[in-house]
């Protein structure tokens, strides 16, 4: 969808600004790039490009981690058997994986459960905790997952469990009886406020944070945390929270550490995914090469295959693993395809008249609900409309909603909670389930919510733009001072430029949805190749010779071991003024 094109900001550059540039040792483009995105002074700027650890907030400013820490440590010196509960995607298995590992290398044994998502769903539940505790369980920590699980942390404490949550959804009104919570959302707890600073931390972050605060808490040699920064990467980009401040930070340095590929599990599934062992990724490969396989496992209904990835103490073990993960990341991605034509052709339905709707439910008893998640996201790509998709389980329908900026998903179904057995998120995204006979119910409730909050009107993506840019200025000093930038991803968003009026030189299809092109400024002083994934149908055959602007990252494009700088085309114009 078109989308209405916004300088990221329009204030007046300062005098001071090719100062700041120079003792920042930076060009002036990029100095105003990071003004523009609110870095004012020096020490912010400075902050931003050099993200080291030493600059991590600590672990006791995040509400309730001395208290779970305590907790914790505890329980395990008093000889509790202690099990960890995590959720089936990318951040509640690496947060599984973390904790493990770290306190077997502090000599504790730690026994887990991943939930199996199309059998239990999100979250805890009864029949399995019934199940740890008949094993012995007495001390137990979720990770990504329980601040919303009232009934069935109560249970386990009638069953004499010790429950400690970790967890970085938002809460519900009441916080859930367990011996302590975690969590940086909470604004207050146990009667103290607090103003966390990385309020936006995915559950790995929490949970590296809750291990750090153990390792100063429990007898013996400290370990060295670093070693884990790998996983926090990985979770934390798959959970697609904001890469600002401390997230940052921990991403930054793990990038690093998936860089070496000491970790036998990372190494094979970054072979599957077609990437050098030891070569550098950078948040987006993460996200859409490593990610996804992770996220297969659980997705397809086993998270544990991605558990023992992670687990892996060689590569013997791990390669076979990772080829698994590769192969059902395949039937995901083939079961995705159908389900998206499905989806469209019910969200084109309802976008026209008579129904009109703002706000989409779309339906099919035999989605995968593992899929289905993804599946929204493209819908709202397609035809920016809050989105929910829903299937169906013996009699139970399940969903995954995801949002547009201007509507918070979360707030809008705490509203109708009342309809549903289970449900939570935050601001883009949701999950529930509910029984069949509420969906009439959730279906014109959401689009009426959606109607009150945003209006009758189809709503339009905004495309912020960092500046307008020739294309004789898109040089390899600004794609090496992009990398200071990086990793790029949610609240850090890659540099986009516009370009002046270019003229169209050459078109190539590149497959059914992708296409070349060859611009030129309009003097011809500067060619460049220009790639659009997805925009094939819209760029068409008749281009040559047209005159148009284009929105756009550039990228260098190691093809053939030749590097060449390419743009990226994000939107497009014909309007040249």
């Amino acid at each position: 969808m078109p989308s209405i094109w916004k300088l990221r900001s329009e204030e007046e550059l300062p005098s001071s600004l090719p100062t700041l540039a120079a003792e920042l040792g930076i060009t002036e483009l990029l100095a105003e790039i990071l003004w523009n995105r609110g870095f004012k002074t020096r020490a912010e700027m400075d902050f931003y490009l050099s993200p080291g650890l030493r600059n991590l907030c600590k672990p006791t400013e995040i509400p309730g981690v001395e208290e779970s820490a305590k907790v914790l440590v505890d329980g395990l010196t008093a000889g509790k058997k202690f099990a960890v509960w995590g959720d089936y995607d990318v951040d509640g298995i690496t947060s599984t994986a973390l904790v493990k590992t770290f306190l077997e290398a502090r000599g504790f044994e730690c026994t887990h459960h991943l939930p199996n998502r199309i059998e239990e769903g999100y979250g805890l539940n009864i029949p399995y905790l019934q199940k740890l505790s008949d094993d012995g369980v007495e001390l137990l920590l979720t990770v990504d997952c329980g601040i919303t699980n009232n009934a069935e942390i109560a249970a386990a404490n009638e069953m004499g469990m010790t429950v400690v949550v970790s967890d970085h959804h938002l809460p519900s009104d009441e916080l859930p009886p367990a011996a302590a919570v975690c969590n940086p959302r909470l604004t207050t707890l146990n009667g103290k406020d607090y103003d966390c600073p990385c309020a936006t931390l995915a559950g790995v972050g929490v949970a590296f944070m809750l291990m750090a605060q153990m390792n100063r808490l429990l007898p013996g040699e400290p370990a060295d945390l670093r070693q884990y920064l790998d996983l926090v990467a990985l979770g934390t980009i798959a959970d697609v929270v904001e890469l600002q401040g401390h997230n940052r930070i921990l991403v930054k340095n793990g990038l690093l550490l998936l860089k070496e590929a000491k970790r036998p599990g990372l190494a094979a599934l970054k072979v599957v995914s077609k990437y050098d062992m030891f070569a550098a990724i950078g948040a987006g490969q993460v996200g859409f090469g490593l990610a996804p396989r992770i996220n297969a496992a659980g997705r397809m209904g086993d998270p544990d295959k991605a558990l023992k990835l992670l687990l892996a103490e060689d590569m013997e073990t791990a390669r076979p693993i990772a080829k698994e993960l590769d192969a059902l990341n395949s039937e995901r991605r083939a079961e995705e395809d159908r389900i998206l034509q499905e989806a469209l052709a019910q969200a084109e339905e309802q976008s026209r008249p008579p129904h009109n709707r703002v706000g989409l439910v779309l339906f099919s008893p035999d989605w995968h609900p593992g899929i289905i998640g993804i599946v929204a996201s493209r819908v709202v790509e397609k035809y920016y409309r809050p989105t929910i998709m829903l299937c169906e389980d013996d009699g139970v329908i399940k969903g995954s909603a995801r949002s547009t900026r201007e509507f918070h998903i979360h707030e809008a179904l705490t509203e109708m909670s009342n309809l549903f057995t289970n449900f939570g998120g935050h601001k883009l995204a949701a999950g529930m389930s509910f029984p069949a006979a509420n969906f009439d119910k959730l279906k014109e409730g959401f689009d009426k919510a959606v109607l009150d909050a945003v209006g009758p009107e189809p709503l339009k993506p905004t495309l912020k733009v960092d500046k307008e840019l020739e294309l004789e200025k898109v040089d390899y000093v600004l794609l090496k001072e992009m990398e200071l930038m990086q990793p790029f991803g949610m609240g850090n968003p890659e540099p986009v430029f516009t370009t002046t009026p270019v003229e169209i030189m050459e078109r190539r299809p590149m497959g059914k949805e992708h296409v070349k092109l060859v611009i030129a400024d309009l003097d011809k002083k500067r060619k460049m190749t220009a790639k659009a994934w997805r925009l094939a149908e819209k760029l068409g055959s008749n281009l040559i010779g047209s005159k148009m602007r284009f929105a756009f990252s550039p990228k260098i494009d190691k093809f053939n071991g030749i590097p060449t700088i390419e743009i990226i085309v994000k939107d497009f114009t014909r309007k040249l003024e």
